[in-house]
């Protein structure tokens, strides 16, 4: 593995780089709090006991993409490093450059983009550290895609859409939050094209009605909508595409403004003169233009559209005319460059995609794993000696190395950590622990993800909780539909501070309740 905390050069050109953005992942909160003055980076939660940045970079390296720039923020910098350095078994050249921002004032992607802009010299991949991809959907469908279209009719940047699996009503309390993460677009599915993405922007204006230009619908008169499609973060796009990004500094978001933005390039008139030189700039080198549109695997765009009378793939040609010269074929090519936005479209309710960008997906995609896992339990023998043989634990539950668990326990559809210590007569399901956690006998945990270093007292009871890392639950606690973070235990005189109370506090505190006594 090259690992580089710095740019390298290299003496080869590469034709994809890759740009994976990590951010804090506030969204998971309390389980991507910091913990114990140590941070949680979102990229290295596990899913199925392993990291989910491992998922981005198996999906990379899977394509023959070598070169990585993993952005993360400045504080998640060593505990990202040490894992790339030590713990992740990648071939990818991965450099990582942290980026100044903290939980409370989060940077924009597109800032981030345009700061990182000069490390990226040819075309490039944006993807995030949550996208979790199934087998079915290789990253070398949505290269193709980009690869063929580029060249072929100048296409700028593709993007990759999915259908989210559907979640039980009221599959998960309140208290975790909820979030529509589906968007409203507008497509051409004959050609896989982008046409339009519902911004804020747009529902603040008219929340009942999409509009489109008459522009877009005239050249696609096929159009589809959909409400029901998630983004997954995942552009592949020309490398002029930063160039125009340059052009606009009030950009903030790729997903909400940019990409939304790039999509009305494409059949704006006013837009194409003013970005099209930008976005398409004359090149130098040689152009598949003619003999991809010759191809006999692509259908004319004038018969996509429905505007020329050429019926059968062998009368294709007929919509063609042959430049004079191959300085004439780049010129007419920039000339026509649609200037599009591919769209690839995954859907498969068995081997769904995913963002892990929710406490609820997060639970989700942990259990997806359990039926797909051969074997539940530890294969080391020194491993599973740890497990005691009057445990009862279900196959379909997945338990790390060096974890114990003791007698008469009980476990089932649920996720153990490494390294946890589960008592006697404990009873844990449909639940996820991270590393390092402990149960004490006869606690009781149901549908709950307990943040690492997470301490659960004797006959403790909860249900459907979430943990920050080191928190501690008391004996005999009960808890229903909550996140737990240390803040609130501590508060609750939990943390040695709290024995430290001066004799003047404790004095007004004993006369307030004589006084509410009093009062009653």
């Amino acid at each position: 593995m090259d690992f580089n905390e710095s740019t390298s050069s290299q003496p080869d050109i590469r034709e994809f780089v890759a740009v994976i953005l990590a951010g804090f992942g506030n969204e998971l909160s309390p389980l991507s709090s910091d913990a114990g003055g140590e941070p949680s980076p979102k990229a290295l939660l596990p899913i199925a006991n392993q990291p989910m940045l491992d998922f981005p970079l198996a999906w990379l390296e899977q394509s023959g993409i070598k070169d990585v720039i993993l952005i993360c923020p400045t504080a998640q910098r060593q505990a990202i490093s040490h894992y790339i350095h030590s713990g992740s078994s990648t071939s990818l050249r991965i450099n990582l450059h942290p980026f100044e921002e903290t939980d409370d004032l989060s940077v924009g992607t597109c800032a981030i983009l345009r700061h990182f802009a000069h490390l990226i010299q040819q075309d490039f991949v944006v993807l995030p550290c949550d996208f979790v991809p199934p087998q079915s959907l290789p990253l070398s469908r949505v290269l193709d895609k980009f690869r063929t279209e580029s060249v072929s009719d100048g296409c700028i940047a593709t993007a990759c859409w999915f259908a989210p699996r559907r979640s039980e009503k009221g599959a998960t309390p309140d208290e975790w939050g909820h979030y529509d993460l589906s968007t409203p677009i507008v497509y051409d599915q004959a050609t896989g094209t982008l046409l339009h993405i519902d911004t804020p922007d747009d529902i603040d204006r008219d929340s009942e009605e999409i509009g489109l230009r008459i522009g877009a619908i005239t050249k696609y008169p096929r159009t589809r909508l959909s409400a029901n499609l998630q983004d997954s973060h995942v552009y592949v796009c020309r490398r002029s595409v930063l160039d125009a990004l340059s052009e606009k500094p009030n950009f903030d978001s790729i997903r909400e403004e940019f990409i939304p933005w790039l999509c009305k390039v494409q059949y704006q008139r006013t837009k194409r003169e003013r970005y099209g030189t930008v976005l398409m700039p004359r090149t130098n080198t040689l152009s598949q233009h003619v003999a991809l549109q010759h191809s006999t695997s692509r259908v004319p765009d004038e018969v996509l559209d429905g505007k020329s009378g050429v019926s059968s793939p062998h009368d294709k040609d007929m919509a063609y005319s042959l430049p004079p010269s191959p300085t004439g074929d780049q010129d007419q090519q920039m000339a026509n460059a649609s200037l599009r936005v591919g769209l690839v479209i995954h859907r498969d309710p068995i081997a769904y995609a995913a963002r892990t960008n929710t406490l609820q997906s997060y639970l989700e995609l942990n259990r997806s794993f359990l039926s797909k896992t051969p074997y539940s339990l530890p294969t080391d023998p020194k491993d599973r000696s740890l497990i005691d043989p009057k445990a009862q634990i279900s196959s379909d539950c997945i338990v790390g190395e060096s974890t114990r668990v003791d007698e008469r326990t009980t476990i089932k559809r649920s996720v153990i950590g490494k390294h946890c210590t589960i008592g006697k007569m404990a009873r844990i399901v449909g639940c996820v622990l991270l590393d390092h956690c402990v149960v004490e006998d006869g606690a009781k945990l149901d549908n709950c993800i307990m943040g690492k270093n997470t301490k659960v007292g004797s006959k403790a009871s909860l249900s459907w909780c979430v943990t920050q890392g080191g928190f501690e639950v008391e004996t005999g606690g009960a808890y229903k539909n909550e996140k737990l973070e240390i803040s609130e235990w501590a508060a609750g005189g939990g943390s040695e501070g709290d024995e430290t109370t001066s004799e003047d506090e404790e004095d007004g505190e004993e006369d307030s309740e004589e006084t509410e006594e009093s009062e009653d």
